[in-house]
């Protein structure tokens, strides 16, 4: 059954919303003032599949990628810049409108730069011997083959040669390979995850294909395959060698966005707490200027974190800490010499850690989020705890996607 739509706005997840009957319907790829031809989608009763387009609206653009559309990877190439801009700002203020916190966001910074240096691609060989290798579609599993992604930084540039380099040798037939790629200084750093054990002849095919596209460094789970050279990023004055598969900002120029705000925010604070610190781009940057007790959940990065420390001139001390900050936050009186705190959780939030922060007397704290709504709650703790929320500024790193950073200060 065809369906005829009228487009109000985008949801936050970039999908097309019309109100039917008084309840949302969700229609990827359609923008508001679009008129749409849509179909339903069976299990999904507020969801439609678009079938056309009947009339556009009239900011609605030309993808620059021709996979847009089949591929997950983007929710949003096809909407001029400025609603595009207007509306990912809007995420961030409908969440903290419905935490009923009233201040100032920013304008949304672009923070693309080069484009991703960290990406998962996914390979599997399918029905007929077919090999699939590429990204998610949209809601789905089903691996869309991709020849190249024109949202990628230079440096990834081998990355899906790679990918299907390395699917050829493992030969994945069931559950989806996946396969990460961060750019180092050095080469590309590649993690191979979900193959079956790895036979002596498969090792071997597999550290000469790292050899043959200079791969800085081949692991499977983080279990080293080939190296020839330390996967290296640099962070302000440290060099660091990066953790099998570990966590990095998605850009380099979301990094230092996100850092340059961050050290602006402590302002002259000589003792800083980092939590979810990660391998280290704001600690590090932090030392400079300021003594650092920097403490995350994941060893491998705290362990990385420590060496670049170790091996770093002009840095202030700093202490690194494996520390489980949801079960284990750091309590109010830990925090009474600190003169700023630091946090940027995962998506879920920092609840345990918020909550100690709020009964605490810590002068300034500092918050980065990738998920508005969490940030929404946090704040809101604080807030309630006693704190003043100042600008909260939108980062777009992910740019094309739903998907939004931030940064905010809080002081008391």
């Amino acid at each position: 059954m065809v369906e005829v739509l009228i487009i109000d706005r985008v949801g936050h997840r970039g999908d097309g919303m019309a109100e039917v009957g008084g309840q949302p319907i969700f229609v990827p790829y359609a923008l508001p003032g679009d008129q749409v031809e849509v179909a339903p989608v069976a299990g999904h009763p507020d969801r439609r599949r678009l079938l056309r387009v009947a009339t556009p609206s009239a900011d609605r653009i030309e993808p620059f990628c021709p996979h847009f559309g089949v591929c997950g990877g983007c929710a949003i190439q096809h909407w001029r810049d400025e609603s595009y801009r207007a509306w990912k700002r809007g995420i961030v203020v409908e969440q903290l409108r419905h935490a009923r916190i009233d201040c100032d966001v920013a304008p949304l910074v672009d923070a693309h730069g080069e484009g991703r240096r960290r990406i998962v691609v996914h390979a599997r060989i399918g029905a007929l011997g077919v090999q699939r290798v590429g990204f998610s579609a949209a809601h789905s599993h089903e691996i869309v083959p991709i020849d190249h992604c024109p949202i990628l930084a230079p440096a990834l540039g081998d990355a899906l040669r790679v990918a299907e380099a390395s699917a050829m040798v493992l030969q994945p037939t069931g559950k989806a390979l996946d396969i990460q790629f961060t750019a180092s200084r050095n080469g590309l750093d590649v993690d191979l995850r979900g193959s079956d054990a790895l036979s002596p002849t498969v090792v071997s095919a597999l550290a000469t294909l790292a050899q043959q596209f200079r791969l800085a460094r081949l692991t499977r789970h983080g279990e080293l395959i080939a190296l020839r050279a330390p996967p290296v990023i640099n962070i302000g004055k440290a060099e660091v060698v990066l953790p099998p598969g570990g966590f990095l900002q998605a850009t380099a120029a979301g990094e230092d966005a996100l850092a340059t705000r961050v050290l602006a925010a402590c302002g002259a604070a000589t003792e800083v707490a980092d939590l979810f610190c990660g391998v280290g781009p704001f600690a590090l940057r932090l030392a400079e200027r300021a003594r650092v007790r920097a403490c995350d959940l994941e060893a491998p990065a705290i362990e990385a974190l420590g060496k670049a420390v170790q091996t770093s001139k002009g840095l202030k001390p700093m202490r690194v800490e494996t520390r489980d900050l949801f079960r284990r936050p750091l309590a109010a009186a830990e925090l009474r010499d600190v003169a700023a705190v630091v946090f940027d959780p995962p998506r879920q939030g920092a609840l345990a850690q918020t909550q100690q922060l709020a009964a605490s007397r810590v002068p300034v704290v500092v918050a980065v989020s990738c998920n508005p709504a969490t940030f929404a709650r946090d704040a809101r703790i604080l807030i309630d705890g006693g704190y003043r929320i100042g600008q909260v500024e939108p980062i777009d790193q992910f740019r094309h996607t739903p998907h939004v950073e931030l940064v905010a200060r809080f002081t008391r």
